[in-house]
């Protein structure tokens, strides 16, 4: 590691690239910095000497979005987590987005990294992620796998936090196509309370339609899966001459878009995260779709990104 590096918020920078296509992963946080084709940058990233501000490319894991009051049951004990977004008074994107992630293996168009992540009072399992980050001609393809290394069960969720644009459009002109048929409603705290079908409503982007002044820190579930049993959000230009689709294999049954309107100066409505998720916010304290990781096990997910029309 370079001294820049040592100095660096995130840490030492592994480039990958191949035919046209380039990303930047980081050690603090195993996350995605910068993604670009063709010289286009289609990751709303951040720069070397810069904090990941607003949770740009982390990996949230072993829980996305937040849980209320840090507070959840698993069997019959209970547990409390740190309250990482105190404000709210939630524990917020899980517990492995500001750690040192470590090299495993590198290539030109490909990195491996992991953390063995220790139990804690809040989450008293341990568990070993690993992360391979590759680029070819088809895009960016991020492939994870997550082993409990405990003895017991051990509850767990997973989701990226990549945020996307495309050249010189706003978010209020970008047209927007999200394949879930429910969305989570929300309190004051954006915690669920409900779920409703999107149908007929101002929330209905299974077919595209432009994001306007909508302000979107949502959920959207029962996604209508595609031939190989995936899916994928797209977001394009108003008039379709360019578009970036971001992809998520089966074991992703949520997306979580957020048109970044609580982040303040350059980035404020500048770019929209669309998060793949295996299950919805609080999903520790509700248990709606949350995986078991049974002792030895190991999750596998895949997701990715493709520029294009």
């Amino acid at each position: 590691m370079t001294r820049d590096e040592r100095l660096s918020p995130s840490g030492a920078q592994w480039t990958i690239a191949a035919g046209g296509h380039e990303a930047v992963v980081v050690e603090v946080g195993g996350g995605l910095r910068t993604y670009r084709h063709d010289g286009i940058d289609y990751l709303d990233g951040y720069a070397a000497d810069e904090l990941a501000p607003g949770s740009a490319g982390h990996v949230l894991a072993p829980w996305p979005n937040r849980i209320r009051d840090g507070v959840y049951t698993f069997g019959d004990r209970s547990f409390q987590l740190d309250l990482t977004e105190p404000a709210r008074h939630n524990a917020i994107h899980g517990l492995v987005n500001w750690v040192r992630w470590q090299l495993v293996e590198q290539s030109p168009e490909s990195v491996t990294i992991g953390y063995e992540l220790p139990p804690s009072p809040g989450y008293p399992w341990a568990l070993r992620l690993r992360s391979r980050w590759s680029v070819g001609a088809d895009g960016l393809r991020a492939d994870h796998e997550v082993t409990n290394l405990s003895e017991e069960p051990a509850p767990f969720g997973f989701s990226v936090h990549p945020y996307l644009q495309l050249p010189k459009v706003g978010v209020n002109e970008l047209t927007l196509r999200v394949p879930g048929r429910t969305r989570v409603l929300l309190d004051n705290r954006l915690l669920p309370v409900a779920a409703t079908e999107v149908a007929g409503s101002e929330f209905d982007y299974t077919e595209p339609r432009a994001i306007g002044d909508a302000v979107l820190d949502l959920a959207f579930g029962d996604v209508a899966r595609d031939a190989d049993g995936g899916s994928s959000v797209t977001l394009a230009a108003p008039d379709g001459s360019a578009a970036v689709h971001i992809w998520a294999d089966g074991e992703f049954g949520w997306w979580q878009v957020f048109t970044g309107d609580t982040l303040t100066g350059e980035r404020h409505r500048r770019s929209v995260a669309v998060e793949p998720m295996t299950c919805p916010p609080d999903a520790f304290r509700s248990g709606k779709d949350l995986i078991t990781l049974a002792p030895g096990q190991t999750w596998r997910g895949t997701w990715g990104i493709r520029p294009g029309a």
